[in-house]
């Protein structure tokens, strides 16, 4: 007799992992997938208890959000029962999703608007006015049209009859901003698409500076004033970090091999005194090197008064300025080049200088034949990252220079030691750059590309890549 197998008895669902990326990949999906749908939840949630409660926190959308990942996690285990290895994965694409991914989409996201302080999305308060409301709650009546002519120039409608767009209103103490919609509008009269709020004594009202995509207009002023602004500051920031990198790698990696000699007696307090400045905090140690190059007062300027020697402008000077910037960097940048230094050749045998020693070759033909060509190795790697680094080195230029002084025919934005970092921050948060968050995103967008090509470059001068294909 023939025994079938009932459907309730077939084989339970897997609970192995699938091996290699593609497993790898499947298990991320899932788990973007379990993300996407618990902030989903929780954005519709949230939306409706606002519609319900406007005094509603904000930040229920992080409880809902959190209520249902916790919900649908079991479900989903029961679903795909391997996904449960892959759970300790979860807090690092969260992390990975708010601290980079979304910024990221932001910063492209406003690159193609005109978001500023300006137009912030935010209510225009200084531009309030008096405000009345009529019996019915749906017609507001405005006692003027500040720095505007007509009502509809006021608000910034996008339409002639200002259909769909907003109006703030507020009480007498102007506490919560109402945002109400406007159905249209004639002379001072604002007519709304529903009643105001019950609770709500209109006494003032305002427009609303939202932002909106201008595609790629943020790029075009960027470069039409690149002569200004873009390729000065694009030299500059490539010169600083080049010649960081080679100075204080040249000055680590002769202080390197002095201290590595076994010979060299106290050769640990060397080493110590040396470390120092890379213990210090830059802040601190920045703001002693402000002191000491004072034109006036700096003790640097009152040792070379001493020797006869007229004071220099090292901050108040373009070219004494970077100078300047050179120095205090190689003073923070040297230890770091010179434990690299020191743990690299550590690794080398030393046998290679006993048989270079008994062939008799001299101190300087060993560094130059046996200990420079096995750092190559080891130092390539620090090198391209320390380039990297100082393109973006925003601290030394803020805290010593912040940008200045300044120099003719340069945008405000972008002066003689601004780097491309800091010119984006000082469009975006100086009141020199007016706020522009959108021109800083378009600024940051060129500084992924340039990084991007730059490391490209360096990547295939150091052979990085048929290393990586071997």
């Amino acid at each position: 007799m023939t025994v079938t197998a009932s459907p309730r008895l077939s084989a339970p669902r897997s609970a192995s992992p699938p091996e290699g990326a593609g497993g790898v990949m499947l298990a991320v999906l899932v788990l973007l997938l379990l993300m996407g749908v618990s902030v989903l939840i929780g954005w519709l949630l949230s939306g409706a208890t606002a519609r319900v409660l406007p005094s509603a926190p904000p930040y229920l959308i992080l409880v809902y959000t959190l209520g249902a990942l916790l919900v649908l996690m079991p479900v989903t285990a029961r679903l795909v029962p391997w996904i449960t290895n892959w759970y300790y994965l979860f807090p690092a694409i969260v992390f990975l999703a708010a601290f980079t991914v979304l910024p990221v989409v932001l910063t492209v996201n406003y690159a193609f608007t005109n978001y500023s302080a300006v137009n912030s999305g935010s209510p225009d308060s200084a531009v309030r006015t008096a405000a009345g409301l009529s019996p019915d709650r749906r017609v507001v009546t405005l006692a003027e049209t500040p720095q505007a002519n007509t009502i509809q120039e006021y608000l910034k409608c996008r339409t002639p009859t200002c259909a769909g767009d907003t109006l703030i209103l507020f009480d007498e103490e102007a506490a919560v901003p109402v945002r109400a919609k406007i159905a249209s509008v004639s002379g001072k009269q604002v007519t709304l698409t529903a009643p105001a709020p019950a609770g709500l004594a209109v006494a003032n009202a305002t427009r609303l500076n939202r932002y909106e995509y201008v595609g790629l207009a943020n790029f075009r002023e960027i470069f039409a004033k690149a002569s200004r602004a873009l390729w000065p500051v694009f030299l500059w920031t490539v010169i600083f970090a080049f010649s960081t990198v080679v100075i204080n790698a040249v000055a680590g990696l002769i202080l390197g091999i002095l201290l590595y000699n076994k010979r060299l007696k106290g050769r640990n307090i060397y080493r110590t005194l040396l470390f120092l400045p890379w213990a210090i905090p830059a802040v601190i140690s920045v703001q002693m090197w402000v002191a000491l190059f004072n034109q006036q007062f700096g003790i640097v300027n009152k040792t070379l008064g001493l020797l006869g020697i007229t004071a220099i402008p090292w901050l108040g000077d373009p070219l004494w300025a970077k100078i300047s910037i050179l120095l205090v960097n190689l003073w923070l940048g040297f230890p770091y080049m010179m434990t690299a230094t020191i743990s690299a050749l550590s690794t080398i045998n030393e046998d290679l200088y006993e048989a270079a020693s008994i062939d008799g070759a001299s101190r300087w033909q060993q560094i130059t034949n046996i200990t420079l060509p096995l750092l190559r190795t080891s130092f390539t790697p620090i090198l391209l990252s320390g380039f990297a680094f100082n393109f973006n080195n925003f601290g030394i230029i803020y805290l010593l220079t912040k940008g200045g002084p300044t120099q003719e025919g340069r945008e405000a934005t972008a002066q003689s030691t601004d780097i491309l970092l800091s010119w984006g921050y000082n469009t975006a948060f100086a009141s020199s750059g007016g706020q522009n968050f959108a021109l800083a995103s378009a600024i940051a967008l060129i500084i992924f590309f340039l990084t991007l090509a730059i490391s490209l470059v360096n990547f295939k001068a150091a052979g990085v890549f048929e290393e990586a294909r071997r």
